[in-house]
């Protein structure tokens, strides 16, 4: 089953009507929805192999998203790699079109790295190959990617050493040969070239100036370009302005720096080739130039990159669903978007053939978001963190069209999320809408005690209480989902029934709340971020302490405030908990 399973519908599930399909294949689970398809596993009758298919309502598709997914699927057609998701089968037919792909079960390839024990340079320069072959062998065949982004970099199961795939190929384009020309402004802002930003002729050197981008956060956990102001971002890609600051770039190795140096070249014709990098020592010869050393400094970076993304995401997908789908709120109108939402980390979804990510719904900001900021740490070193400047993908093609089709919030949403996203403790400020101060306070209020409570029935056990405060289809990102959508309460259960059990010997904590922040987003529905401080005594009778980041989504219903997605960052609490109190 793939691993992760998220995308909010936006439109009821097709009904499956075909024929040479159904009688090639069985339907199995859904893996994720998107604003015109669906996404399930399937089997291939005859062989028994398991696969993605990807059901795409095409009647609900403009001429321009026919033309789009007939480009895309020719395109995955050309592509047949170790380090591609494969498309396997294409079937059109009447109201529906059927793309049968590579079942990918194994997740981001950044959140597995956050979860590995011992994560090396050698480890990245493995990494960087795999994605520098898929790059390669797009190259040969006369294909652009042109959204290479951690979202896109997927691996093909769980196992140990699994093979990285390189998805979502929904801004590809065929060139000819080594040829340049403007093939249009698109990718995802913080990894961009500077002759995109420039609006000049381009090629395939846009897709090795991202794999610089991405080597240089596999290295240190953050990106080389970031500012809270998307200009300055831009203007720093258009000059180059990177370095290797200390103490963190120390301890890589100048091979490494001197292939990134050679990815980043703001000179597109000097600009390295992936032939050429994939020849490089620190990647030919790891074993002798790459270091090996344990980079912990790197994980802790790249678990909070990881997890500001799709902070990101989840935000905007609740907001989206919050003022599009549930009642009561046609009150908030006007505005509009920009693109369907598409992503999640196993199969392919959206109006194209990109692949679902948990950046669901981030794409509907098309202008770009910057989202990269420094952020000091609480020792006091200072740490480069990216809130995410990589989950808005930009097709200046398609925004036009679609702004028509997708209204579903206010101007003041579409004006407030294109500013930058603060740090942990006010995250989502950038959803931030005006109303009455006296219902605003009302608002900040009950939703700050209402989380009080939810804590305090983790606090005391109280699984029946915690159940009434949350929606039943609630859905949450945190450190023990392993970087997966978990959707309902089944998942809290067990840690309820388990780690927070009353049994005799269960633990006593005590949680308190630090720093709340609220904002509403309308009437009816808020967002609050956090930190959370749990004490308790593990087994010898020592008080311990666990602190992370959290934000909450509630929604009122029926004069009742329900928790519908919350996402925390840090250690995961219920292994903590365990291991210090366990026998």
């Amino acid at each position: 089953m793939a691993a992760v399973i998220n995308n909010i519908p936006t439109t009821p599930s097709p009904i499956v009507t075909s024929t040479r399909f159904t009688d090639e294949y069985d339907l199995k689970e859904e893996l994720g929805k998107g604003a015109f398809s669906i996404v399930r596993r399937c089997i291939q009758k005859l062989t028994a192999q398991e696969y993605a298919a990807k059901i795409i309502n095409t009647r609900k598709l403009s001429a321009r998203d026919h033309q789009k997914l007939e480009r895309e699927a020719k395109i995955c057609r050309l592509l047949k790699h170790s380090n591609i998701v494969r498309l396997y089968d294409n079937i059109a037919e009447e109201g529906f079109h059927y793309l049968v792909f590579d079942l990918v079960t194994g997740g981001e390839l950044f959140e597995d790295i956050v979860a590995r024990e011992f994560y090396t340079e050698a480890d990245a320069s493995q990494c960087i190959q795999q994605i520098l072959e898929a790059v390669k062998h797009c190259h040969d065949n006369s294909i652009v990617h042109r959204d290479l982004k951690p979202e896109n970099l997927l691996l093909a199961s769980k196992s140990k050493g699994a093979a990285v795939k390189l998805a979502d190929f929904g801004l590809a384009i065929e060139v000819t040969g080594e040829q340049t020309q403007w093939y249009g402004f698109a990718g995802t802002p913080g990894y961009l070239s500077p002759e995109v930003l420039k609006k000049e002729p381009y090629g395939k050197p846009v897709d090795i100036w991202a794999c610089g981008v991405i080597l240089y956060i596999l290295l240190v956990g953050y990106p080389p370009f970031w500012d809270e102001d998307q200009h300055r971002l831009y203007n720093q890609i258009k000059a180059g302005a990177y370095d290797y600051p200390s103490p963190e770039w120390d301890t890589v190795t100048t091979e490494a720096k001197k292939l990134i140096d050679s990815m980043l070249n703001v000179n597109p014709s000097r600009r390295i080739s992936a032939a050429d990098a994939l020849k490089h020592p620190w990647i030919c010869q790891r074993e002798r130039v790459a270091g090996t050393i344990h980079r912990q400094e790197t994980v802790d970076c790249l678990r909070k990159f990881n997890a500001r993304r799709k902070l990101k995401g989840a935000i905007l997908s609740t907001m989206f669903v919050t003022r599009t789908l549930l009642p009561n709120s046609a009150a908030i109108t006007g505005g509009s978007g920009a693109t369907n939402g598409k992503k999640s980390t196993a199969v392919p979804t959206g109006s194209g053939i990109s692949p679902v990510t948990t950046s669901a719904i981030s794409s509907v900001f098309a202008s770009g978001v910057n989202r990269s900021r420094p952020t000091t740490q609480s020792d006091s070193s200072a740490i480069k963190e990216s809130v995410d400047s990589n989950s808005a993908t930009i097709d200046d093609a398609n925004d036009t069209e679609r702004t028509d089709r997708i209204k579903y919030t206010s101007s003041k949403i579409f004006t407030a999320a294109k500013k930058t996203f603060p740090s942990p403790s006010t995250i989502a400020a950038a959803m931030t809408l005006t109303s009455q101060p006296t219902k605003v306070t009302d608002i900040n209020s009950e939703v700050t005690k209402v989380t009080e409570q939810l804590l305090q029935a983790i606090a005391n056990s109280d699984y029946e209480m915690y159940k009434s405060l949350c929606d039943p289809k609630i859905t949450c990102f945190e450190p023990e989902t392993i970087g997966n959508l978990v959707e309902g309460l089944d998942f809290h259960k067990f840690y309820f029934d388990t780690v927070l059990s009353t049994k005799p010997n269960k633990p006593t904590i005590n949680c308190t709340m630090l720093t709340p922040v609220v904002h509403p987003l309308g009437d009816d529905s808020a967002c609050i971020a956090y930190i959370l401080l749990l004490q308790f005594l593990d087994r010898n009778g020592q008080p311990q302490s666990v602190r992370t980041e959290e934000t909450r989504v509630w929604h009122k219903k029926d004069s009742r405030w329900l928790c519908v997605h919350f996402h925390r960052s840090g250690m995961p609490i219920a292994t903590a908990i365990k291991s210090s109190f366990s026998t």
